[in-house]
């Protein structure tokens, strides 16, 4: 049983790793093409995360949001296939906060052709958000393994 769950981690992670590698692949000098795409998303989304809060969002470069990105993916998923809570909590940190910006369904027309595509990728990844947060409810649901106690043993006349 402890095999099929170390290639079940393996197989759920390699969404991760395969999109750390790309980005790393792809990275250069100015963050590369996710950086690139990154911009004016992250643009939307703080003037709607300043429009409805007031709150300003700070400015930053966006190879070091790519580089960051990659890093935690690539960290958190190591951990996770050793079973690490703490990767999957990284991993959930990573999809928590990439997931609203990237995949903004929410700022095209309900019967545009990118609104299904954004709303079918942002389903997606609330579909491994929810396997993450199963896998660290479950986690924390079993309890350590208990040293058994020795029954006392019965006194013979």
């Amino acid at each position: 049983m402890a095999f099929v769950a170390f290639v079940g981690r393996v197989l759920f992670v390699s969404v991760f790793i395969l999109s750390a590698w790309q980005e790393f692949n792809g990275f250069g000098t100015d963050g590369g093409p996710a950086a690139h795409l990154l911009v004016p998303k992250f643009n939307v989304f703080s003037k709607h995360v300043s429009s409805q809060t007031g709150f300003q969002v700070p400015h930053f470069e966006m190879k070091h949001a790519v580089a960051a990105a990659m890093s935690v993916k690539a960290f958190g998923s190591l951990l996770f296939i050793f079973g690490s809570s703490v990767g999957a909590y990284l991993l959930l940190l990573h999809q928590l906060i990439t997931t609203p910006i990237l995949y903004d369904f929410y700022n095209h027309d309900a019967d545009t052709k990118e609104f299904n595509l954004l709303f079918a990728k942002f389903a997606q990844n609330l579909a491994l958000l929810g396997a993450l947060l199963f896998f660290i409810g479950m986690k924390n649901s079993i309890p350590r393994r208990q040293l058994k106690k020795k029954s006392p043993k019965s006194k013979t006349l």
